[in-house]
């Protein structure tokens, strides 16, 4: 039976979708992982990593933990940040079912204190995988990779979910 909720949805799709661009960077030489483009964080490297950065950041927030150190700066592989991934999916998906969309949480960044609903946490770190992942795509095709990583929603629902196509 097909997923119906919207959060399950964005879950689901937000790990699919930022597999199947490390798989594409498996592939490539390390020289274009990091290769700079003048958008977003600057390179597929960069940018896939502030993606698992935000989930992490995010998903410690949600589970009530002390913000571990940033992920931006380090150098990891397409591997070793696929490993990441899974880790960091889990800990969202978890904390996901663990509590109630409408129940607050609150956090600091600098000298603010903001509070927002885990709804409106989730809903804001799935999203900006996909806005990041949009930027990947680009450096992509700037490098001339014909096949492109599926990623949008509907391909995820097509592909993974079991619509049907008349």
């Amino acid at each position: 039976m097909a997923t119906t909720d919207p959060i399950a949805i964005l879950l689901a799709q937000n790990r699919w979708a930022t597999r199947n661009l490390l798989e594409t960077c498996s592939s490539l030489p390390a020289a274009q992982f990091h290769q700079r483009f003048d958008m977003g964080p600057g390179s597929l490297h960069d940018t896939v990593t502030h993606i698992l950065g935000a989930m992490r950041g995010w998903g410690d927030l949600l589970a009530g933990r002390e913000q571990r150190p940033r992920l931006e700066g380090t150098e990891r592989t397409p591997d070793e940040l696929l490993q990441m991934l899974d880790e960091l999916a889990d800990d969202l998906e978890a904390s996901a079912r663990t509590h109630p969309v409408d129940e607050e949480v609150t956090g600091s960044r600098g000298e603010r204190t903001y509070t927002f609903t885990r709804g409106g946490v989730l809903t804001h770190v799935l999203t900006h995988g996909m806005h990041h992942r949009a930027q990947c795509l680009n450096m992509l095709r700037q490098m001339g990779v014909e096949e492109l990583p599926a990623s949008a929603v509907v391909e995820w629902i097509l592909m993974e979910d079991g619509a049907t196509v008349s």
